[in-house]
């Protein structure tokens, strides 16, 4: 029994993924994503009006799949909601380290794109940085942090600080350091006995 076929769409956002992630958007023509997707350019604007439009879809396919695997992440550690937040950071590190990673999509994207705030990949940039924020503060409130909103925001700029650090020394234990600082931050929330 053969499989079926991969959808035409999900064929071109996939070689596109797999192209922006690791040369940037910039560098990527169309013509390169089609070929990668074994399909005509024609068709690839069939299904895509603009490469800003292919852009933005390369970026919200990853939305999703990036919250999940830092939920499995927290959700697997051991130990408080200290050491949960710590363990994103501590797997963030970990994947750093392989030879093909290339930083967050999402910081590098909205970098190339810095002069066109309206772009629609700098919109889904930023959807999925609030989406990822949501999440965390739904999950601070949770186990009884205080301040969840706050602390979740506070994470981000952890996270993201760490992300753009490591593109520049590419040195993972910059991440870490991010982690065991979050650690603090969830630990004196706490501590401070503002938790509901």
């Amino acid at each position: 029994m053969s499989e079926a076929p991969i959808p035409t769409r999900k064929r071109i956002v996939d070689a596109a993924t797999k192209l922006f992630y690791a040369e940037g958007i910039g560098r990527v023509s169309v013509d390169a994503v089609a070929e990668k997707a074994g399909l005509t350019k024609r068709t690839l604007y069939y299904h895509f009006k603009s490469k800003d439009d292919l852009i933005a879809a390369y970026l919200d396919g990853r939305d999703q799949p990036n919250i999940r695997q830092m939920a499995g992440w927290f959700d697997a550690a051991e130990g408080d909601v200290e050491r949960k937040v710590e363990a994103i950071f501590i797997n963030l590190a970990r994947v750093a380290r392989h030879p093909k990673w290339k930083g967050c999509g999402f910081l590098r994207t909205a970098a190339e794109l810095a002069s066109m705030p309206g772009h629609p990949a700098v919109k889904a940039g930023s959807r999925h940085k609030k989406n990822f924020e949501t999440w965390l503060a739904s999950e601070l409130s949770g186990h009884g942090v205080g301040e969840p909103q706050t602390l979740a925001r506070e994470i981000v700029l952890l996270m993201d600080g760490a992300f753009s650090i490591m593109l520049i020394h590419r040195n993972p234990d910059y991440v870490e350091a991010a982690g065991r600082a979050a650690a603090t931050l969830v630990r004196a929330r706490l501590v401070e006995g503002t938790a509901p």
